[in-house]
């Protein structure tokens, strides 16, 4: 018996990059009992819904998935399945490594950081109240007269909450992946120079969770020099842990500085649960079409083994990942040298598995 894993293919390129993904983990040797079931818009005729309930039974069942990517409308429709997952699962803390591979074009070559982004808290809490309804004029009116402070009459309001437990416990988790993966440095990120009860009780947790761990040495920063520490010294930084908003950002900007979505993977791990994704979006333009890069859910691939156990096989995919992009010679056309001719989907992956045989 393998590992039981609930494979979710998504939808656009969804099930071509969750076929490739196969391909490759498969070709580890490590022995995945692979759950294939469907979610996003191509169910929706069928079931009423994105995410039908026997897709979260099935990730309770195996304890583990990985998901392709789906579709989010903008501005209308469903909300994100991808949030709605984390949600029911109670999947706290979001695992965002960038890592510069060889071969990937992009204007840094030695970036190797973690972003651990608080799931669930911060503005994910969703509570916001439009500038024109009888709920949003009561919203202006409690918090005035509590905060003392004037609230504009056409304003919406959005509440940020942040608690003592949800900022505990996704300080411990970023250094407990420190401690498990070898890295010396936690950063907290916060706005509490502004935000004096939020991202302040934020940032007083963080201190008091890293006097926990005297082995690795923590220190904080403010969101925005963040920024632009990376930026300027990227090799400063290991682990950074912050919540739910400023962890949006900045993965995305680490994303960018190793070359984009594309190579960046993610996963979403709670208490019971853990489901690897890629990031980037389902690019239904070209779905069917054997040209989408794999590469960043293979890399989710490679989080999911570690999880697992698999720290071998999990570095051997790794590698193989690395060696391909770097020979150039069976990527995709967005990795592939100008003048020379892309292979698919499918056929990079069939590559990556050929140098882990």
């Amino acid at each position: 018996m393998g590992y039981p894993v609930t494979l979710i293919r998504g939808d656009g390129i969804g099930p071509e990059v969750a076929k490739a993904t196969q391909t490759a983990v498969d070709a580890t040797g490590v022995p995945i009992d692979w759950k294939v079931v469907d979610a996003g818009v191509d169910v929706m005729e069928e079931y009423g819904t994105p995410l039908p309930e026997h897709v979260l039974d099935s990730i309770r069942e195996t304890k583990v998935a990985i998901k392709g990517p789906i579709t989010t409308p903008v501005g209308k429709g469903f909300r994100s399945v991808n949030v709605e997952i984390r949600k029911r699962l109670n999947l706290y803390a979001n695992l965002r490594p960038a890592k510069s591979i060889l071969g990937v074009r992009s204007f840094f070559s030695d970036i190797d950081v973690v972003v651990v982004r608080e799931n669930t808290e911060d503005l994910y809490a969703g509570i916001e109240f439009t500038h024109d309804s009888p709920e949003g004029a009561e919203a202006r009116d409690c918090l005035s007269r509590l905060s003392g402070k004037a609230i504009r009459e056409d304003s919406a309001i959005g509440v940020k909450p942040i608690s003592v437990e949800g900022s505990r416990r996704i300080v411990e988790f970023a250094f407990k992946h420190a401690q498990a993966f070898g890295r010396k440095k936690v950063t907290a990120v916060h706005k509490a120079n502004i935000m004096k009860f939020t991202d302040g009780l934020f940032l007083e947790v963080s201190r008091e969770v890293a006097k926990s761990y005297p082995d690795i040495e923590y220190e904080d920063r403010i969101v925005d020099n963040m920024c632009m520490q990376l930026m300027q010294k990227p090799e400063l930084y290991e682990v950074l842990v912050m919540p739910n908003l400023y962890g949006d950002i900045l993965s995305d900007l680490c994303a960018g500085m190793i070359g984009g979505l594309g190579v960046a993977p993610g996963a979403n791990i709670g208490d019971e649960y853990a489901v690897f994704e890629a990031i980037h979006g389902s690019a239904p333009k070209y779905a069917g079409q054997n040209r989408a890069n794999p590469t960043a859910l293979i890399l989710s691939g490679v989080l999911m083994l570690q999880h697992l156990g698999e720290i071998d096989a999990a570095e051997r995919l790794q590698q193989a990942v690395e060696a391909i992009i770097g020979e150039k010679k069976h990527v995709t056309y967005d990795l592939a040298l100008p003048g020379t001719q892309p292979v698919g989907t499918q056929e990079m992956a069939e590559a990556i598995a050929t140098r882990l045989s």
